[in-house]
């Protein structure tokens, strides 16, 4: 989203980059992002182009390639973001949370819209509902955190790091969503998802 994504959209506030040198260079990157959001949510997104993203934030389309190797890196710009939270959400969740529950507060909080929610996340989520290649894109972003999730779930159970039951929650929990799109609610589809998650989880390791 301007993350599935800008911080407005997400609610990941936005770093603040120390050097001036940095700080010119993220300005350049949310302004992109922000330009192409912008655009795609005005237009659709396979009608905007990218030199048109470009002189909307002001730069070359040189430059824009510098940050975003590719176009549907433009809707995604906080992937590092994401994968950060996703680690917090298994870390840090509450005395008594089990890993299933936490994953799924977190897929609810940060992948599902819900209604009455916060007008700039649910039109983002639509437009990456609406359009394969984005839905496409965020899907292989999530999992890219796969490996790194079923680490954490295995430090946190006190399991070898690469025990298969911590992979499959990992693997899983990041597909559960992406199953719920097109359910007539997918905050209840998500949600079902996941107590299976739990079950499963609880019956092959009871004391995690």
């Amino acid at each position: 989203m301007s993350d599935i994504v800008s911080g407005a959209a997400t609610g990941i506030p936005p770093k603040a980059p120390t050097g001036r040198r940095e700080r010119k260079k993220a300005a350049t990157r949310q302004a992109l992002a922000d330009a192409a959001l912008r655009l795609f949510l005005e237009r659709g997104y396979e009608q905007v182009g990218i030199r048109e993203i470009a002189d909307a934030a002001d730069v070359s389309t040189t430059t824009l390639f510098k940050h975003f190797p590719v176009k549907e890196a433009l809707v995604f710009d906080e992937d590092a973001d994401q994968e950060a939270l996703l680690v917090a959400a298994v870390r840090e969740r509450p005395h008594g949370r089990s890993i299933p529950a936490a994953l799924r507060e977190h897929a609810l909080r940060r992948r599902t819209a819900t209604a009455g929610g916060e007008p700039h996340f649910t039109a983002f989520l639509e437009l990456v509902d609406n359009t394969p290649a984005l839905r496409d894109y965020a899907q292989r972003m999530w999992l890219r955190h796969e490996a790194v999730l079923a680490r954490v779930i295995a430090d946190e159970s006190g399991l070898p790091a690469d025990d298969p039951a911590c992979a499959a929650l990992a693997h899983f929990a990041l597909e559960a969503p992406q199953a719920a799109r097109g359910q007539s609610d997918p905050r209840q589809a998500v949600a079902r998802a996941f107590d299976l998650l739990e079950n499963g989880w609880n019956s092959v390791i009871p004391d995690a």
